[in-house]
């Protein structure tokens, strides 16, 4: 019986450049564009630094590796340096720069306040290329039901206090992510859980 054999692995490669390799609709294009038009020095990021010493990795390549990470669902600061390295979109993203893990972690911890106006600032992007719909749903006379507890009813005031507290929440459960401990299923499931009630008040 055939089989299908693989290629020598002495045999040059032949994908061609990175830039040839990633196509012109992939996401990451958009992370690339959209972290390059920020003002980060604005949004709280540090940008200057002394000459002497090794040069530090500027906040836009790791601030793009933090982006990408989220996109697809890569939380681990170690996971993250693996796949700079194994990975063709981290490769073009970051230039082939390849920060170890523990300056991913510090530039998390560091600039937590500075990646949330980041994503704030995402979302006014978002609104105004109107890639957020903002549609009113209304209904036409269908009976729907409904409860009306104090449990289930939200002003104003009790929806900006609930999404204070989950939020503090978040940042809570993901410097415990970040620390990479032994409970990691657990501070998921806890992220997660803070994830769908804000979510909940959202909608």
């Amino acid at each position: 019986m055939n089989f299908k054999k693989g290629k020598d692995r002495n045999s040059p490669l032949e994908i061609g450049s990175l830039e040839s390799v990633i196509e012109r609709n992939n996401p990451i294009r958009l992370i690339d564009g959209f972290v390059d038009s920020l003002d980060l020095k604005k949004l709280g990021f540090q940008v200057e630094h002394k000459k002497e010493g090794r040069p530090p990795y500027h906040p836009s390549t790791l601030l793009k590796l933090y982006i990408y990470g989220y996109m697809r669902g890569i939380r681990s600061s170690r996971k993250l340096e693996a796949s700079t390295r194994i990975n063709l979109e981290l490769m073009w993203l970051l230039n082939n720069l390849s920060p170890d893990h523990s300056t991913i972690s510090t530039f998390r911890k560091e600039y937590g306040s500075a990646i949330k106006a980041v994503f704030r600032e995402s979302v006014s992007v978002a609104m105004h290329f109107n890639l957020i719909g903002k549609k009113l749903l209304a209904g036409d006379s269908t009976k729907l039901r409904a409860q009306n507890s104090n449990k289930n009813n939200y002003g104003k005031k009790k929806v900006t206090q609930r999404l204070k507290s989950i939020e503090e929440k978040l940042s809570r459960y993901l410097e415990e992510a970040a620390l990479e401990g032994e409970n990691k299923s657990t501070v998921r499931e806890k992220i997660e859980e803070q994830k769908k009630k804000r979510k909940n008040i959202q909608n």
